[in-house]
């Protein structure tokens, strides 16, 4: 499967529904959009964040995604039309809350990658996480 293509999220995004074998692949295709979009949350894509990213991806999906899926996914077409947010909080819906949290875990690694975090980075991260609907407890691990 081509993941960078984005398939199952713009499968939703246009209103279709998912079959039950496709919701793992939408949940592994929009932790690769969110993790190679936060690259680029502070403009400065650095190789370790996308190195980063190549390994949360292998760890939480087990596929192996090369640098330059992760910089095709985090530069697509796709965001002229909506803003990642969009895509993320209209697939939130399709996902398990463990799914969701998986993502945000994985987002919480990447941010980290570079023992800097930006402004930037951290409005990023809460955008997700509002258009993933994780509460402060669920991400606390108290529900």
């Amino acid at each position: 499967m081509a993941w960078a293509d984005l398939g199952k999220v713009l499968k939703i995004f246009s209103g279709s529904e998912l079959t039950a074998a496709d919701k793992d692949d939408l949940a592994k295709e929009v932790m690769l959009m969110v993790l190679a979009r936060a690259t680029a949350a502070d403009t400065n894509i650095k190789q370790v964040e996308v190195d980063t990213v190549c390994r949360v991806l292998k760890a939480h999906t087990g596929h192996d995604f090369t640098s330059a899926e992760v910089r095709v996914a985090a530069t697509t077409s796709l965001y002229e039309r909506a803003p990642l947010d969009r895509y993320v909080s209209s697939v939130a819906r399709k996902l398990d809350a463990r799914a969701r949290m998986e993502i945000a875990t994985a987002l919480k690694e990447v941010v980290h990658s570079d023992e800097r975090i930006s402004d930037h980075e951290i409005s990023f991260f809460n955008n997700i996480v509002n258009a993933l609907d994780l509460s402060p407890c669920m991400l606390m691990g108290l529900e």
